[in-house]
């Protein structure tokens, strides 16, 4: 604990590392409900792994941007404390595994050395905020959006709005219409706009997600001004806060609240939110992102090529150029996002003296590199080529995105990531031409929950079982006709039908070669698919799900020996349900000290928020002790009323929703903030009394 003190110049950083240290102690100790430990570690992105014992890190990294310095701490810590491997995320993070528990504290205090957080990167809390991996080097973007990006990861980390949420809040920046953030499957989507008078805004898109029930995004404003986007993110949210599902995680998402109070009511109670935001517009520093360190033009001499016409594909496929005149950005293809740590190391060494000292990690768990000079590119090439890094094929057919599945993840049910690499074999060994195709993306997830984007796919898989007499074998969901459209519009993928896993690869023939042969000329996959129809495609693909020509290897998964067994664990990504009433007032406490900390330090909204957070869960407390468990914010406040307020059991100026919802008609200023927090106390302490007249009866 001692070093956690030395090491850190950031005094919040440091208390959080210690508050984990010190919560692993009392959890080990019996002391925290391992179901309110839980919720605790995920917010500090610690993730239970499909093995027992051990942890997955995830690994913060706003809009994908890493340094070579922080990708080589990266692959330290994975040597340290993990299994030497860096797994690259569709949500541009990266991932180590195998990590013991009590060596979390270490690891995040060692990363944090090189600016690089663990914190809100799983649990109920805004998740890493992406953006398109080209921005700032798009030729087609309006301008660059990363600062907008950063600035909100930074105003919403360790933000009362958002850390103990119904659960994850998901927010994106695509750089231009082309939409390669996918604004239409987030929370909230945003893509740069130019108005008439120069002023630069963005288009918002609200309500998307994936999952086992792709919901698309809804289209809220055409122009939002860039100083209002921050203070309207914030306002969705504090609705989502109070409005959303608590106890059915399946149902916890914005999605399904605009799907249960209709869009219009969204809206009308994010502008309700206004009057209480701590900022009303929020100017983003423009420059507040220093450019990245440009090595200087050199000659390198005649580089000789080994396979010419290969590199002649890597140029066709992986490189473009910037906006920036005279540089090029260049793509690495990275198969199912892995990269050992001592790959990483050497790639590092072969880009130093070649490449801008920043990469992006991006959706397709790739990795892009900036400002590559022309006369740099035979080398780089050279160079990626021994580390096996130079496939050609970047974000084409032949470039698979996958989610961990059955290799490490609990709600894994069949391999995603040896699928992966076994169909782009097909595609390279079988349909060479079409790694130039950038339209059509096959995408895999392990289970329904499309963490590997199947949903958004043209040709997408996620792993399902099927029966076959007594027996179960691994099988896929085929799913087709997904993909961006472009500016905010996408489409969902359809269900088509169930096959045996080991006939996947038929499928992707099946349909390759049918578009292959069938398309119209210059006719989409979008508009194939559309003509033809569903009925077609399932007609087509039903002989494959025929199960009475089953042989003995399809009841073995890809990349396994033994048989299939469906073993499926205990998911984290949403919230627990924390149903113990000493455990609440714990809570209750916690936060009333949060409040009274932000009130000393003169963060007036944030106290009141906190306090906000204490008479809810404080009220929760006593409603459990009646066995009344709500499902939303306001429906606690609600049965509070009605539960102990209007029956006298506990004696209020007015009624417990006036008292709380205060916060909604009073600007967050010192004032109400001494007056709320006050109150807040009180009736902390009115509950605590209760709850032991209760105990003691």
């Amino acid at each position: 604990m001692q070093s956690f003190r030395t090491e850190l110049e950031n005094p919040i950083v440091e208390q959080d590392i210690i508050d984990l240290e010190k919560k692993i102690r009392a959890f080990r100790e019996g002391k925290i409900h391992d179901e309110k430990f839980r919720s605790l570690r995920l917010a500090r992105g610690i993730y239970g792994q499909r093995q027992p014992g051990v942890q997955m890190i995830r690994i913060k990294l706003p809009f994908g941007k890493v340094t070579f310095k922080q990708l080589l701490r990266i692959a330290d810590i994975s040597d340290k404390y993990a299994s030497s491997n860096l797994h690259l995320t569709t949500r541009q993070d990266i991932q180590v595994h195998y990590v013991s528990l009590d060596r979390t504290p270490q690891l995040w205090a060692e990363l944090e050395q090189d600016d690089i957080t663990l914190r809100e990167a799983c649990g109920n809390t805004v998740r890493n905020v992406t953006a398109s991996p080209t921005a700032g080097i798009d030729p087609l973007e309006p301008f660059d959006v990363s600062p907008y990006a950063h600035a909100t990861f930074e105003y919403f980390l360790r933000n009362p709005v958002c850390q103990e949420m119904g659960r994850k809040f998901k927010i994106s920046f695509s750089s231009s219409d082309a939409d390669t953030a996918f604004s239409y499957i987030h929370d909230i989507g945003v893509i740069p706009k130019i108005n008439d008078a120069g002023e630069r805004g963005f288009k918002v898109l609200l309500g998307g997600g994936l999952g086992a029930q792709p919901l698309l995004a809804n289209i809220v404003e055409d122009f939002l001004p860039e100083d209002e986007l921050i203070p309207y993110i914030e306002a969705i949210i504090r609705v989502f806060d109070r409005y959303g599902e608590r106890n059915n995680r399946n149902k916890a998402r914005l999605k399904y609240l605009i799907q249960k109070i209709g869009l219009t009511e969204v809206l009308l109670l994010a502008d309700a939110e206004r009057t209480a935001l701590k900022v009303k517009k929020y100017t983003v520093n423009r420059e507040a992102l220093t450019l990245p360190f440009i090595p200087a033009e050199t000659t390198f001499g005649d580089i000789v090529i080994d396979n010419p016409f290969r590199y002649e594909q890597w140029l066709a496929t992986n490189v473009f150029e910037q906006k920036q005149n005279g540089f090029y950005g260049v793509y690495i293809k990275v198969p199912v996002g892995d990269i050992p740590s001592d790959k990483a190391r050497k790639l590092v060494a072969v880009l130093e003296p070649l490449v801008a000292n920043e990469i992006r990690i991006t959706q397709n768990q790739g990795l892009l590199l900036k400002y590559v000079r022309k006369e740099a590119l035979p080398l780089l090439y050279k160079g990626l080529t021994e580390l096996d890094l130079s496939a050609p094929g970047f974000d084409s057919l032949a470039d698979v995105t996958t989610c961990p599945g059955t290799d490490t993840c609990n709600l894994g049910i069949s391999n995603s990531m040896t699928l992966s690499r076994v169909l782009e074999d097909v595609i390279y060994n079988e349909y060479e031409d079409l790694i130039y195709n950038k339209e059509i993306k096959i995408k895999i997830s392990g289970c329904m929950n499309s963490c590997g984007q199947h949903g958004l796919a043209h040709i997408g898989f996620h792993g399902s079982s099927l029966k076959a007499g007594v027996k179960v074998l691994p099988s896929v969901q085929v799913l087709l006709g997904g993909g961006t459209v472009g500016d905010g519009v996408g489409r969902a993928a359809e269900k088509v039908i169930k096959v045996p896993a080991k006939r996947a690869t038929h499928v992707l023939r099946a349909v390759l070669n049918d578009y292959q042969a069938k398309a119209l000329p210059d006719e989409t996959f979008h508009a194939y698919y559309d003509r033809n129809g569903k009925d077609y495609f399932y007609q087509m693909l039903k002989p494959l799900a025929d199960l009475a020509t089953l042989t003995d290897d399809e009841f073995v998964d890809w990349g396994h020996q033994e048989t299939f067994a469906t073993a499926i664990g205990v998911g984290e990504c949403a919230g627990v349900v924390i149903d113990l009433v000493a455990t609440l007032l714990y809570e209750s406490e916690e936060k009333f000290g949060w409040a009274k900390d932000a009130f000393a330090d003169g963060r007036w909204a944030d106290a009141i928020y906190h306090a906000y957070n204490t008479f809810v869960s404080s009220a929760k407390a006593l409603l459990l002790d009646k066995n009344i468990n709500t499902s939303t914010q306001t429906g606690v406040i609600k049965e509070f009323d009605n539960n102990y307020v209007s029956t006298g059991d506990i004696k209020l100026a007015g009624t417990f929703n006036e008292l709380v919802l205060q916060i909604n008609k009073n600007e967050p200023s010192e004032s109400f903030a001494t007056v709320y927090v006050q109150a807040a106390g009180e009736f902390l302490n009115t509950v605590k009394i209760k709850r032991e007249e209760l105990v003691q009866s």
